[in-house]
């Protein structure tokens, strides 16, 4: 495919694309915010706003492919497209839940290794009911679950772990107890889907606790430390596994 040309958006989704392809839009996307105003004066539901998802970048009357993937959609709302692909580096997201490490204190802010090109900063008062009198008690070493606020390419990513009412809704710091592993972008979107059937499985094999980040980090907890890993196992295993043989593994599990 010739990437000057381009090849409209719909005809591959759930195909291949490569860096430097030019996806092209329907016609009702193109239309400026003027044609939108058009609209809604003659009475017409307007179109919802179409999203540019990881892997592309709007390019003039389409979207230019920047990461080699699967090229997905969802028709839901506006619609949204984006490339599914197996990366391990993550780059902060605005709105993204992940997982920290906070590696430093820096007079009221907290540094934090997210897995990124560079650390995020906490302030001590992104924290439910914190204040100058109360403040969290963070230390060095920590996991912090919380989500991202500011994260573009021209500023450091800003971390908090407070809603949009300030109430912290799981987010916070995780407990000294259990395990923390890294697997890949991929899985970690395909754990948080919902209804996922490797959560359901796992859930009947075992009670457990289960933080799932963005940035490709998992924390679990089960009643043993032998219950534990056996979780990590089968969720690193799972990237690699059909449905069949994960089933098999779980059915081998749950006779023991």
């Amino acid at each position: 495919m010739a990437a000057e040309r381009g090849a409209a958006a719909e005809a591959l989704v759930g195909q291949v694309v490569l860096p430097g392809d030019l996806l092209l839009l329907p016609a009702h996307y193109d239309e400026d915010a003027e044609g939108e105003r058009l609209r809604l004066s003659a009475g017409t539901a307007p179109q919802g706003q179409l999203l540019c998802g990881p892997g592309l970048r709007r390019s003039g009357a389409g979207l230019l492919v920047t990461k080699c993937g699967l090229l997905r959609h969802r028709p839901a709302g506006g619609g949204a497209y984006w490339v599914d692909s197996q990366q391990k580096r993550y780059v902060p997201v605005k709105g993204d839940h992940v997982i920290g490490i906070v590696t430093a204190k820096a007079g009221d802010v907290f540094r934090l290794d997210v897995g990124g090109s560079e650390p995020a900063s906490l302030s001590y008062l992104a924290f439910e009911g914190a204040t100058k009198r109360n403040r969290p008690n963070v230390q060095v070493g920590d996991l912090i679950y919380g989500q991202f606020v500011v994260a573009n390419k021209d500023m450091e990513p800003e971390m908090v772990c407070i809603d949009s009412s300030g109430k912290s809704s799981g987010m916070g710091i995780i407990g000294q107890d259990g395990f923390l592993f890294k697997v890949s972008l991929g899985l970690i979107r395909k754990l948080l889907a919902p209804k996922c059937e490797i959560i359901q499985e796992l859930s009947q094999l075992y009670p457990f606790e289960l933080v799932l980040g963005m940035n490709g980090r998992i924390w679990v907890k089960a009643k043993t430390v032998q219950q534990t890993l056996i979780i990590v196992n089968i969720l690193e295993a799972c990237e690699y596994m059909t449905a069949q043989q994960r089933k098999q593994a779980l059915a081998k599990l749950s006779g023991n």
